[in-house]
């Protein structure tokens, strides 16, 4: 049966603190020049959560309903505000790996893919990614604090298990926060507040070193807090993701590639997920309970979902932009990179006849015709997958120079989609390294993991034929187009950011 995500408070924290609504973690402070909408006092939180443990989790579940919901991102039309997986499509869109083939209704083309946004901190998508993540932040300060601060062990054990949550939701939203912000790491770069504490104040900008450092504390606490935790679905972070999210966190920072290759070793080695098999990779990609699914959301009709979400966006087979007139497409040299022995060659529309050539027909499809006529969204979310793990293990152990243990990793993954992986026995030093990513592309396509993994390869990426702009031009991974700008009401209304901008 499939799990509400929805904010479930319990009948005696209405009736003990008073009247709440689903938009008690709303927030709408982007970072801290705005006053959130709704919120309970510290005092009232805290002295409820002690004899009622149902309440960090309700907030947290709160949090996790942040995530896919419309309007997160400060708009109230914007048809790409929805909650994380909408920077994910800004992500492989701006990597280049997703292409928009043909642009009827406008989503994507001016501000992301022509890297209007990028360029122009007046554009409103700058405003979305920062407003958005730092809902999240705030959400998570909110909880940390309630459950007493950010220095605290909770002695009640459900109480733990909250903190450890907010812990790493707050460390993935400053890692987004800064893979998108910031060109590439430098240690000594102020990039963005960091707020730790939910305050209704501005702060200046911290550097790259400082924001990395509270990420990874974070997440070392959240593994320790989750240690023993037993989620009741896939869309909260136990501390598998959590580790994850450390190794792609470090992986991005450099110089940690034992760190990383470790960190996913571990949950490779949990036996807590299984890899897709060769005939599921054309198998829609819907399904949270699918065994790969490390992390995901269980979407329900109760979620509302529609026009407004990523299948709505990428879906063709959704009454959706996808499907009337706004293709998104992989790219075409990428597409032409996949041995036709491979079983992900199958993901795409093979057709160069069609307008459809080279959507994810295969891949992603959330009803059984195009355009299917329901109009509510019942396809579920994933947002990380083990095979993830194997190729940032790969990755990680090649650049560490232990090519055996990368070889191996790949060549698990390999294994469940060409017929022979034995050529990879032969590679080594950039060869190698080369087709990790080249194989993280093909495998993660459409999954927000092109932009990241991009950052981490240093890449210059090239768009084939088949996209409206910038057709051929080479794109490095720190070029001005690949980083969006602080917004301009953040540097309005903030004068430590005004003046650090000047």
């Amino acid at each position: 049966m499939k799990n509400l995500l929805k904010i479930a408070f319990v009948s005696g924290l209405m009736l003990s603190l008073g009247s709440c609504s689903e938009d008690l973690l709303d927030n709408s402070g982007v970072s801290g020049n705005s006053q959130p909408t709704q919120l309970l006092t510290s005092a009232q939180l805290s002295e409820a959560a002690e004899t009622n443990t149902n309440i960090p989790a309700a907030f947290i579940n709160g949090l996790y309903a942040q995530m896919i919901q419309a309007g997160s991102g400060g708009t109230n039309l914007n048809h790409d505000d929805f909650g994380h997986k909408a920077y994910d499509i800004y992500g492989d869109m701006l990597s280049g790996d997703m292409a928009l083939s043909v642009s009827t209704y406008g989503w994507y083309r001016a501000d992301i893919t022509e890297f209007q946004a990028p360029l122009d901190f007046t554009r409103g998508r700058n405003r979305m990614v920062w407003r958005y993540y730092y809902r999240i932040v705030r959400s998570a300060n909110t909880v940390i604090e309630n459950l007493g601060g950010n220095n605290a062990v909770p002695e009640v054990e459900e109480n733990k298990y909250a903190m450890g949550q907010a812990k790493a939701m707050r460390a993935h939203s400053y890692f987004y926060l800064a893979q998108y912000f910031q060109k590439e790491y430098n240690a000594s770069e102020a990039i963005l507040p960091l707020y730790t504490e939910p305050i209704n104040q501005n702060l200046p900008k911290s550097s790259a070193e400082e924001v990395y450092n509270l990420i990874e504390q974070d997440l070392t606490d959240a593994i320790a807090l989750l240690d023993g935790f037993n989620r009741s679905a896939k869309n909260q972070v136990n501390q598998d993701v959590a580790k994850a999210i450390l190794a792609y966190a470090l992986g991005a920072k450099g110089g940690r590639d034992t760190d990383v290759a470790n960190l996913t070793q571990e949950v490779i080695n949990s036996g807590n997920y299984t890899m897709l098999g060769s005939g599921d990779v054309t198998n829609c990609f819907c399904d949270v309970n699918s065994p790969s699914w490390m992390w995901g959301i269980d979407i329900t009709e109760n979620n509302s979902l529609g026009l407004v979400s990523w299948w709505g966006q990428v879906d063709a087979w959704s009454y959706s932009y996808a499907w009337a007139g706004d293709y998104k497409v992989i790219d075409a040299d990428l597409f032409a990179a996949i041995p036709s022995n491979d079983a992900r060659k199958a993901q795409f529309f093979n057709n160069p006849s069609n307008g459809r050539h080279l959507q994810p027909l295969f891949k992603f499809y959330a009803s059984s015709q195009i355009g299917g006529a329901s109009q509510i969204v019942t396809a579920d979310y994933v947002y990380m997958r083990i095979e993830e793990m194997y190729l940032l293990n790969a990755e990680a152990n090649a650049r560490a120079g232990f090519e055996g243990p990368a070889r191996t990793s790949l060549k698990a993954l390999l294994d469940q989609r060409v017929p022979s992986s034995a050529y990879v026995d032969g590679l080594s030093g950039q060869a190698l390294e080369d087709e990790i990513y080249l194989q993280t592309r093909i495998e993660l396509w459409g999954e927000g993991k092109s932009f990241l993994a991009m950052k981490r390869n240093e890449a210059t990426t090239v768009r084939g034929s088949n996209h409206l702009s910038f057709v051929g031009d080479p794109i490095p991974y720190n070029d001005e187009r690949m980083q969006f700008e602080i917004p301009q009401d953040e540097i309005q209304n903030n004068p430590f950011i005004g003046s650090q901008n000047q």
